[in-house]
Order: structure tokens, then C-alpha cells, then sequence
């Protein structure tokens, strides 16, 4: 049974891949139904599936190791983020292909962005080992979450980028960089 906390739980951590989803969905152009899907999907799964696994991580390392374990990879994720989000907006300056950075057919960087998007998932897995909550069931709720919401990221992202035409990399790379700041911070 989901709590109404394990679910408000997912529904914030899931809001990071949300951006990062919406920011993915100004990038698909002129492509076919199927392909949205398919792209839409993947991201889904990708987002989804780091969400669940953080948790996870988080929950079995949970002790102090777990604490200098999280600011580091706090610091990282967010230099991260900063890198990405800096160089969409200079690269929007530039004459080139839009998708060269926000690519969805680029593995390696759903996979970076999946991690970074997932630094919270992991501390809210040492939050339930310290106080001895079982992870599995928010675990799947919080993966489940996140794919929902990040395939709706990037349909609406796709829907709407069109009202931002060349702006929307600047925007996409001021998403990445605000998440960045809030990583920082909110740590």
C-alpha cells in the first residue's frame, strides 16, 4: 500500500526529470508519432528507472559513509548540470543543429542527466534506512512517478516549443542550470 507521503515524495523528486524531460521535448522536431512515443518512452524509462534505483543505493549505504558519499556526488551532479545548461546557451548562439546536446538518441547523456536528476532519490534513501522504513514499495512509487511524469515532460515540452522556437535551448540550458543551483543549496 502507497502512503500519501511516499507518494508526495515521488511526485517531488520526479519534478527534476520533469524539466529535464520538458527541456528534451522543445528538441524533437519534425518527427513522426511513433517517434515521439518511442523517444518519450525512453526517457520515461531512464528518469524512472534512476529514481528507483537512488533510493535503493541510498537506503543500503545509509550511515555516515552515506553523508560524505551524498556531498560528493552533490558537487558533482551540479558542475554537471552547469557544464550542460552553459553550453546549450552558448550553442544557441551558434549556427548549428539543435539536438547536438539534447540528443534523446545520446545514451550517455540520459544517463548523466538521469543520474543528476536522481541525487535527491539517493538521500531520500538514507532518510528511510535511518529511520528503518522498508525502501522497496517507495522505491518502485517514486521510478513509477517519475516515468509518468517525464514522458508528459517531454509531449508537453514537444507541444510547446515551437512558441520558443530558438530560445528554447537557452531555456533547456537555464532549466539544467537552475536545477544545478538548487542541488547546491537545498544540501
Amino acid at each position: 500500500m502507497i502512503d500519501i507521503t511516499t507518494l508526495f515524495i515521488a511526485i517531488g523528486l520526479a519534478m527534476d526529470a520533469f524539466a529535464v524531460s520538458l527541456s528534451f521535448g522543445f528538441f524533437i522536431k519534425n518527427e513522426k508519432k511513433e517517434q515521439i512515443i518511442f523517444h518519450s518512452i525512453k526517457i520515461g524509462l531512464f528518469f524512472g528507472l534512476f529514481q528507483m534505483i537512488m533510493p535503493i543505493a541510498g537506503f543500503n549505504i545509509g550511515d555516515l559513509i552515506g553523508l560524505i558519499v551524498i556531498e560528493i556526488t552533490q558537487l558533482i551532479a551540479a558542475g554537471l548540470l552547469f557544464i550542460i545548461g552553459f553550453k546549450m546557451i552558448v550553442d544557441s548562439f551558434k549556427k548549428r543543429n539543435d539536438s547536438l546536446i539534447f540528443n534523446p538518441n545520446k545514451i550517455y547523456m540520459l544517463t548523466i542527466l538521469s543520474i543528476t536528476t536522481s541525487i535527491d532519490a539517493f538521500t531520500v534513501g538514507i532518510s528511510y534506512a535511518l529511520l528503518q522504513i522498508p525502501i522497496i514499495i517507495p522505491a518502485i512509487t517514486i521510478g513509477m512517478i517519475t516515468f509518468i511524469i517525464s514522458i508528459f515532460g517531454v509531449i508537453i515540452g514537444k507541444k510547446s516549443g515551437h512558441l520558443f522556437k530558438d530560445k528554447a535551448k537557452i531555456m533547456g540550458g537555464l532549466i539544467l542550470i537552475l536545477i544545478g543551483f538548487k542541488i547546491l543549496f537545498m544540501h
